[in-house]
């Protein structure tokens, strides 16, 4: 596998100087505006006082993080001033709203953006969440792959790295139906890894990949059998993955990353596992900020610390032999190049 300018720069721009991933998920939209509007007890949570929480976490938990993970819809328009340029930008770019059909989840991208407009703001790489489920009808299997090769070819254009997040959830005729953006309840593991498995293939040109526990957090408890699926999920990742948190709790995600270190994981993209318990206390904003500045702030470095410790570095990936190829510029890329 190599690695064109830009994404190769995009790579590095993520990690740390040793190749981990650490970074800091502050793009969610329906766990942040869920919470502020039940406790105002309005129907739509305000604009201002997600940007505010968004701002603040940015503020506080950047130094301990290789890169950020915003939205368009909040973080970057209102605190994209506070961010560090030491740190890397990463720019979600699916909208939380997705259409429920009977055969499966459709993603989309938000309105009026693009990998291109991601590229052109700065963004070190783009970001897109799919909704997946291996057993959804073939029209809805079809339209959520389509819509990834579309996005990893638009980043393949424009030389940007593209992060790809993947979520099993539930059918119509599951059990413990949710739309939020939490575990789903009973979740298959084979579902997960054949969904790895699937967008792994070079079609979709991902070149990182954020991906779930392959088991139930409450199950990552150390055992074997737990372990076999996470290196099975590595292996079929192919390429440098990252762990999401998904609403775990801090014992379990940490017990998760134990597990995906070893299975060859370069790091962590995570929000809720670091930041919720000082979300909790909305809406008293200074109870939150303490919050951040305690506890959250001292769990972001316990799970740096074991990155640092037991991860796997992105540029040590078995996929680039051991180190990260670069593909000096060819005549077909220059002209790539001057078409932007």
């Amino acid at each position: 596998m190599n690695l064109t300018p830009g994404k190769l720069w995009g790579m590095r721009r993520m990690a740390d100087a040793k190749g981990i991933f650490k970074m800091t998920a502050v793009d969610q939209r329906p766990p942040i505006k869920g919470p502020i509007a039940q406790a105002l007890d309005v129907a739509e949570a305000p604009w201002d006082e997600v940007a505010r929480f968004k701002r603040l976490l940015i503020e506080t938990l950047q130094p301990g993080s290789t890169a950020l993970l915003l939205d368009p819809h909040f973080a970057i328009p209102h605190a994209i001033d506070v961010m560090s340029p030491e740190k890397g930008l990463v720019v979600t770019l699916e909208d939380s709203v997705f259409e429920e059909t009977p055969g499966g989840r459709l993603s989309d991208s938000i309105d009026d953006w693009s990998v291109n407009k991601i590229k052109r703001m700065g963004g070190d790489a783009v970001k897109v969440l799919a909704w997946y489920r291996p057993d959804a009808t073939p029209e809805v299997c079809r339209a959520q792959q389509d819509y990834v090769k579309r996005v990893g070819a638009a980043c393949a254009r424009f030389d940007i790295p593209f992060l790809f997040e993947l979520l099993v959830y539930p059918l119509a005729s599951d059990a413990d139906q949710t739309r939020d953006y939490v575990e789903m309840q009973g979740k298959n593991t084979d579902h997960v890894l054949a969904s790895v498995a699937e967008f792994a293939k070079p079609d979709y040109g991902v070149d990182v990949f954020k991906l779930e526990s392959p088991v139930a957090a409450a199950a990552a408890d150390g055992s074997a059998g737990v372990q076999d699926a996470f290196d099975e999920m590595g292996r079929l990742a192919g390429r440098p993955w990252v762990m999401l948190s998904a609403g775990a709790g801090q014992a379990e995600f940490r017990r998760i990353l134990e597990h995906a270190f070893r299975a060859g994981a370069s790091g962590f993209l995570a929000g809720r596992a670091i930041w919720l318990d000082a979300f909790r206390a909305y809406p008293d904003w200074e109870a939150i900020r303490q919050g951040l500045s305690g506890g959250a702030v001292a769990y972001l470095d316990e799970i740096g610390a074991l990155a640092d410790a037991q991860a796997t570095p992105w540029n040590a990936h078995p996929v680039f032999g051991g180190e990260a190829g670069f593909r000096p510029a060819d005549a077909s890329f220059r002209h790539q190049y001057a078409e932007m």
